[in-house]
């Protein structure tokens, strides 16, 4: 009864309006790929548009209810706490995760620009238009709306709009360092919504993250001689292909997971691999496998990663054990004394 008696007094939002305020979003999106070294985001140029529809209705400025906090822990790089005051001290009513970055697209492969909105009828299309710009478009229209009708609520309204979601290899910039801070505290007094879903219809359950790093260590030398070496690509593979059929034994689908909706199970998986460098005549003396556990609610987080470091302590232990490829493959060279080794973070 509480969402009709708002949305009778809230009426709809603007159309025109959202559509002209997530063109301009799109329209940065260039500038908010995710993807350091190389890309690194400037979220502050999409919180310029966002401060351009709500300013006018802020304390601050405008004369307006709506507070504005724009808290930046990096250069160009800013989130944003917009608050609508309720009239019940300690209410709290919140959307957050709105991010102000997008992963990476190449305009060679895609039908059409995807740095600029495009639309064909209803379909609105371009970097963003779900994961999350069109979210942060969204919400800074209820926002404004609010703002403009001044209902009188219980609940103080909370929006908090983010910097870097889409990578995790840089930390302290976005929800991570708000909340450190305490900034996020008072969201306790009530419900949360974490609007940033990667389709267009509302998403009741997702999986949680957990990055993590396989650090291997084997022994270098001339790939014409591979008999005195330890390969560590090979050790990485032979090994990941043990830590993951070990993870999905361990954290299978869980029969909620359909009660739910969930799109896919827990799932653990390498995203991304690394090496000093060197010839291609050369077998490298290390590597590092990196990825992510997307973990569903129903199985515990502390639980995952104890059992993840127990998989490697046991492939190190029984490293003799690992399946080799080929004649010559091995990761021990019992005449040094030399044994391959992983390190999980």
């Amino acid at each position: 009864m509480a969402s009709s008696v708002v949305k009778e007094t809230l009426g709809t939002l603007n159309k025109d309006s959202y559509v002209n305020l997530l063109s301009k979003l799109i329209g940065e999106s260039r500038y908010v790929q995710n993807n350091p070294p190389e890309l690194i985001p400037q979220e502050d140029r999409v919180v310029k548009h966002v401060l351009d529809a709500l300013l006018p209705l802020s304390t601050k400025t405008g004369g307006g209810p709506l507070v504005i906090n724009h808290i930046t822990y990096f250069t160009g790089r800013g989130n944003l706490i917009v608050e609508y005051p309720g009239t019940e001290p300690g209410k709290i009513l919140s959307f957050v995760g709105m991010h102000m970055d997008v992963v990476t697209a190449n305009p060679n492969e895609w039908e059409f620009d995807p740095f600029s909105l495009s639309i064909d009828g209803e379909k609105l299309c371009g970097r963003g238009t779900t994961d999350c710009l069109g979210h942060v478009a969204l919400v800074t229209e209820l926002m404004r709306k609010l703002g403009e009708t001044k209902l009188k609520l219980k609940s103080t309204v909370i929006a908090v709009f983010i910097a870097s979601e889409e990578n995790s290899a840089i930390t302290g910039v976005g929800v991570d360092a708000l909340v450190k801070d305490g900034l996020l505290n008072k969201l306790k007094g009530g419900p949360l919504y974490w609007i940033d879903t990667a389709d267009k219809q509302p998403c009741i359950g997702t999986g949680g993250m957990i990055p993590w790093k396989l650090h291997v260590t084997g022994k270098l030398f001339h790939s014409g001689l591979p008999h005195k070496a330890i390969n560590p690509l090979e050790l990485a593979m032979e090994a990941l292909k043990v830590i993951q059929t070990r993870f999905y034994k361990d954290f299978p689908p869980h029969p909620k997971e359909q009660v739910y909706g969930f799109e896919t199970p827990s799932t653990m998986k390498p995203t991304q691999w690394s090496y000093p460098g060197g010839g291609i005549n050369q077998i490298p003396g290390e590597c590092t496998v990196s990825g992510d556990v997307r973990l569903t609610p129903f199985y515990n987080v502390t639980d995952v990663m104890k059992r993840l470091q127990e998989y490697v302590d046991d492939i190190n232990e029984n490293i003799e054990k690992l399946d080799t490829r080929g004649p010559v493959s091995k990761y021990v060279l019992p005449d040094e004394n030399i044994r391959g080794r992983q390190l999980k973070r």
